[in-house]
Formats: structure tokens, sequence, C-alpha cells
């Protein structure tokens, strides 16, 4: 065996023995740039071609090469197990101890219309009053005729309408509601509406879909006076007791007599601050006794039947609530302030 051979073979024998023993991916790869690398071992083996005449130039590539392939071979075995053996090892390490406690991930919580909403069902449930909801699409006759809004009527002018169709549109307001639990239910009847209502109109105080919620009582006897003390309780319940409430001479199709609803400003107690304008009131709503024209379309006799109807909107009761200077902040539903409202 000649000399180049000779070191060939210890080159082989110890790179071998330092793949195989490496203890980690990079010390076996500290083991292959001294054998394998650019200043490596068996690089340097190969530049003592120059010297060799052509025949055995031959000779010697080919054992070089032999010799390369054979280590590179080797140290890809050797990375693979080392590789296996650290993963395993990193999976004991971090096994994961099911008696620590865990850590809570953030939750969600109610939207504001939403907790408006619900804290207004309880408090009017109370008094007897039970909830109904109702198409998002509605016939015109509903969301207009029966309501004492025909066409023509100026009253339409009051609620720009996005129309489906000729004869349907998305609602404008939940008091369609109203008409169907008329004709579908048996009297007396106290109920609650609710759901979203679609208007084109859109600024810091009006939005183009927006939530409402109207409450309807119909019964033998009923005054406005029943009106008045139930929207007095619903006042002190919802916003905090010892609040005054006003009612101004109004125009509701289908109501007579009419009214907008004023509380004493829920903020300032009624000593005037920026929500309500220093003027110590802030308007909640409409309400009203039922015409007896939608009595007449609903074919319920009038005056052996009476009621009165209320209604406002969630967003406006969650502003007044809850102090929110922009009613655009409620759709867009950014997480920080939700969480303020959570909170």
């Amino acid at each position: 065996m000649s000399e180049t051979d000779k070191q060939l073979q210890e080159i082989s024998d110890e790179a071998l023995k330092a793949f195989n023993s490496s203890e980690n991916s990079k010390a076996l790869y500290d083991e292959k740039v001294k054998f394998l690398g650019k200043s490596g071992r068996l690089t340097e083996m190969m530049k003592l071609m120059a010297k060799l005449s052509p025949e055995e130039k031959k000779s010697f590539g080919q054992k070089v090469n032999e010799v390369k392939i054979r280590l590179e071979s080797a140290y890809s075995n050797a990375e693979e197990n080392l590789k296996r053996k650290e993963i395993e090892a990193s999976m004991l390490a971090e096994e994961v101890d099911m008696t620590l406690p865990s850590v809570k991930p953030p939750t969600g919580g109610p939207h504001p219309v939403f907790q408006v909403m619900d804290e207004i069902v309880t408090i009017l449930s109370r008094l007897g009053y039970s909830l109904r909801t109702g198409p998002l699409i509605e016939k015109d006759y509903y969301n207009f005729e029966a309501l004492n809004i025909p066409p023509n009527h100026p009253a339409r002018d009051m609620q720009d309408t996005f129309f489906v169709d000729q004869t349907h549109v998305l609602r404008t307001h939940t008091s369609p509601i109203q008409i169907h639990s008329l004709e579908s239910e048996q009297l007396p009847l106290r109920i609650i509406g609710t759901g979203g209502v679609f208007r084109v109109d859109s600024d810091v105080s009006h939005l183009p879909h927006f939530h409402q919620i109207e409450g309807m009582c119909v019964d033998r006897k009923v005054s406005m006076a029943d009106l008045k003390g139930t929207i007095a309780f619903f006042v002190g319940e919802f916003f905090g007791k010892g609040l005054k409430t006003r009612f101004r001479p109004s125009f509701f199709p289908f109501t007579e007599p009419s009214a907008e609803v004023d509380c004493q400003c829920p903020i300032c107690k009624g000593n005037g601050c920026s929500l309500c304008k220093q003027s110590g009131w802030i308007e909640i709503g409409g309400c009203g006794l039922v015409n007896p024209k939608v009595f007449e379309h609903a074919k319920i006799k009038y005056p052996e039947w009476q009621g009165f109807a209320f209604g406002f909107g969630l967003e406006r009761m969650a502003i007044i609530k809850y102090g929110i200077d922009d009613i655009r902040l409620l759709p867009e539903n950014d997480v920080r302030f939700l969480r303020q409202m959570s909170i």
C-alpha cells in the first residue's frame, strides 16, 4: 500500500470514528468541516494530484472520490440519528405537566347593543311582557300600510327605505312585529319586539343598519296613564332611580295621541353636560296609544280593545347608558372598545 493510500485510509478511519462519536449536531458538523470542508484533510489530500503523473492521477482520484462518498454517507446517517435523538430528548424535556394550572385565554363579552337589549327585555319581562322577533325583509303592507302609512303618505318620507322589490322592503322599524302579533295571537297581549332595522342614513348619530326594541300592551282598558307609568318604571330600572321623565307631543301614524319621551340625563342627573347638550334632558324614544286604524287593519274591535306602544333605538340607549360619543364605534367591533364596554 502506497503512502497516499495509507493517508487516505487513516483519514477515512478517523472521520468515521469522529462522526459516530459526535454527541450533538453541532459537534458532528464541526467534524465534517474538519475532514470534508474547503480546508479539510481530505481536500488537502486532493492537492497532491498536481504532483502525480496522468496514470497516477486517475487511480488516486478514484480512491479519493470513494473515500469522499463513504464519508458523506456516514455523515448523513450520523446526522439523521443525532436529530432523531435530539427530538426525542426535546419531547421528553418538554413533557406537559397536566397538574399545572392552565393559562386562561382572553374571553369575549356581549356587545353593548345586546347588553342593553338583554337588560331592557329583563326589565319589561317583570311587567309581563314577552319577546317576539320578525323577518328583516318585510312586505310593504306590514312595514307601512298596516301601520296606517298608506302609499304617498308624508310619513314615508321620514324613513328613507331600502326596497328589495316593488312589494318588499328591508324593514325600517320593528313595528311590523306588532301587526304580526295582533293578527296571530290572542288578546290581551303584552309583547316586546326587537331586532335589526335599515334606513338610508349614516352620520355620527345615525347608522344605515341599527337595532330597535319596542313594547306593546293591548287590553280592555288602557290609558295614557298606564303608558306613562310603564315608561317611568322602565327609566328608573334602566338608568337609575329618581330620574324624571317628560312627554312632548309628537306625531306617529300608528299611535294617537303620540309623544316623544325624554328623561333626565343619567350622566349629569339633570345638571347639564356634553351628552345632553347642557339641557339636563335627553330624548330616549317615542310612544303613544295604538291608533284605531292599526286595530282596524288587524281586525280587532276598537274601543273594546285598546293599547299603547313605545319604542327605543338600542344603539341610542347604549350611547346614553355608557356615554359613547360616536354611534359608529358600535358596528366597528374594535376589540379594544368592546373590552372596555364589557368591563
